[in-house]
């Protein structure tokens, strides 16, 4: 038995074990024991309260799709909406970048409005990033990527709207004072 780190591979996610590696427990079997639960509605509330720039992978330009509405609630509640989509310059006002890693700023939280086939890969890119903040939208779910993401030490919120989110629980009362007061025009 070895002591160490200990390398291992799942969908492309190099992983390091700091405990020995043992044939019968593979670090993937690790990875899919591990289901996804969201934060309480206070914690999210208080993720809402410290963000400022958030990258939207997915933004449609199309103001009738899902995305660009939430983009919309978002940028009018004073939050940077970053738009990522290959193909097109800009989407609300905001320059477009291809990818994440395109953006020559900080970014504070990546919101996903793509198919769960895709978050593994955005994951991979917030974990070299150094993002430390991932919110998969309605019907985006990934437990795996998930796990590999809070593995990493980022924050997830999944399968759940974030401007339903910011308007039904953070828009009212001390949640909406905490949170105009970190936003710069607050």
């Amino acid at each position: 038995m070895s002591y160490g780190r200990e390398s291992a591979k799942y969908n492309g996610f190099s992983f390091y074990s700091p405990v020995p590696a043992t044939p019968a427990l593979p670090i993937n079997a690790i990875v899919y024991a591990m289901t996804h639960v969201n934060p309480d509605t206070n914690s999210i509330c208080q993720l809402l309260s410290k963000i400022h720039t958030i990258a939207v992978v997915g933004l449609s330009p199309n103001s009738s799709r899902p995305s660009c509405r939430v983009a919309q609630v978002l940028q009018q509640a004073g939050y940077h909406i970053v738009p990522v989509r290959p193909l097109i310059d800009n989407v609300l006002g905001e320059q477009a970048y291809p990818d994440l890693q395109s953006i020559p700023f900080p970014i504070d939280l990546v919101d996903v409005f793509r198919a769960p086939e895709h978050v593994p890969a955005i994951v991979e890119s917030c974990i070299n990033l150094g993002i430390n903040n991932l919110w998969l939208q309605d019907g985006v779910i990934h437990d795996e990527a998930a796990s590999v993401a809070r593995l990493a030490g980022i924050n997830v919120v999944m399968d759940r709207c974030m401007a339903r989110d910011y308007v039904q629980l953070c828009k009212s009362g001390e949640h909406a004072r905490i949170i105009e007061a970190h936003q710069p025009n607050g």
